[in-house]
């Protein structure tokens, strides 16, 4: 689970009035979805079946979990940093005691390809499911098959209830960012261009042992080539019978 520490400085990223961040015009319009997308698998974690329905949404909604079992009665869950209640081996989101879990490959995929505004319906398949803990289906274990689905269906520009368009910003960091958490750390400095450098180290595990990767240009080309097919992996004392 995030630390206080950790809570706070992601926070204070994604506030309007964060002196962190300003954000600024792109010169593009938001977007959303040309067509709906359906996705069913195994869930990592509870090993149940469930479906994903991504929907487009309109202009300035964002991005947003949709779970429940009629449209009386259900819970929206905004992909943000502010619902996000552990991390352990997965990322989950939580409201009004509803959860969904192992989001990180499905909104890296949305991120990356552009999609500003979704609606994301789980919908779970398994008569055994849980009916406030929902998880995403792993599908291949990286973020592959979500990024192809997308790029068939195609992207619209995204218009809200009065049929208007939304420019969209993106968040330029101000001054530099270090957050730690045990012997994992993420440090970001300002910069005109986005790139990353990430590094793990698992001596004790010689089938991953220590891994460097660094991009020289972040686009939805290079992330489809070179990131989206990066798999979730797991050592045994890490498993639960």
């Amino acid at each position: 689970m995030p630390s206080p520490t950790t809570r706070r400085c992601f926070s204070s990223l994604r506030h309007q009035a964060s002196p962190l961040l300003s954000w600024k015009l792109t010169g593009k319009l938001q977007q959303t979805l040309a067509s709906d997308i359906h996705k069913s698998g195994i869930t990592l974690h509870s090993g149940n079946t469930s479906t994903i329905k991504l929907i487009p949404a309109l202009a300035g909604q964002g991005r947003f979990f949709v779970v429940g079992a009629s449209n009386s009665n259900f819970i929206r869950i905004p992909a943000s940093i502010h619902f996000v209640t552990d991390t352990f081996l997965c990322t989950t989101l939580t409201k009004c005691g509803t959860s969904v879990r192992t989001v990180e490959h499905l909104l890296s995929a949305l991120e990356a390809t552009g999609v500003d505004n979704c609606q994301i319906h789980l919908l779970p398949s398994s008569a055994t499911a849980s009916a406030i803990h929902h998880e995403v289906p792993l599908l291949d274990g990286s973020a592959k098959e979500w990024v192809e689905a997308i790029h068939q269906v195609g992207f619209s520009v995204a218009k809200d209830y009065n049929g208007n368009t939304m420019d969209k910003l993106a968040p330029f960091l101000q001054q530099p960012v270090h957050v730690s958490i045990n012997d994992s750390f993420i440090f970001a400095i300002p910069s005109q261009n986005f790139q990353i450098t990430c590094g793990i180290n698992f001596p004790h595990v010689p089938a991953i042992g220590c891994q460097w990767f660094s991009s020289v240009s972040m686009d939805d080309c290079f992330y489809k080539k070179e990131i989206a097919s990066s798999r979730t992996f797991c050592i045994h004392e890490e498993v639960h019978f």
